[in-house]
């Protein structure tokens, strides 16, 4: 008899990088946002206020389309972004991606980096 409680079997041991795969699977699957919405807001303000040349930035008042519009938009460049920097990594024999493929793949893409 075993010790253990329930049916006594042995949990699933999946070999190493299986989850991972499907986790990877899952989020190229969905179209959900990734980012959280009222973090990714608060960002939004504060870079907004940062930009006002007359400092009453703090008055801005923003359609919730607009911050929409503006994650969307950013979760798609950073989507776009990292499948480069992972171009790079492979191309370098890597499977991780590091700080200097990013800075690669930005600098190859230009200072518009594929927005415009």
């Amino acid at each position: 008899s075993t010790s253990r409680g329930g049916s006594g079997r042995k949990p699933v041991r999946y070999r190493a990088g299986t989850k991972v795969l499907r986790e990877i699977r899952k989020y190229q699957q969905s179209t959900s946002l990734l980012l959280r919405k009222l973090p990714f807001a608060r960002v939004v303000r504060e870079i907004a206020v940062d930009m006002m040349t007359s400092g009453d930035g703090a008055g801005l008042r923003w359609q919730s389309s607009a911050l929409l519009a503006l994650q969307e938009a950013t979760e798609a460049f950073l989507v776009h972004l990292f499948e480069d920097a992972n171009l790079c990594a492979i191309h370098a024999k890597r499977v991780t991606i590091m700080q200097k493929d990013i800075q690669l793949a930005r600098r190859i893409r230009g200072p518009w980096g594929g927005l415009g």
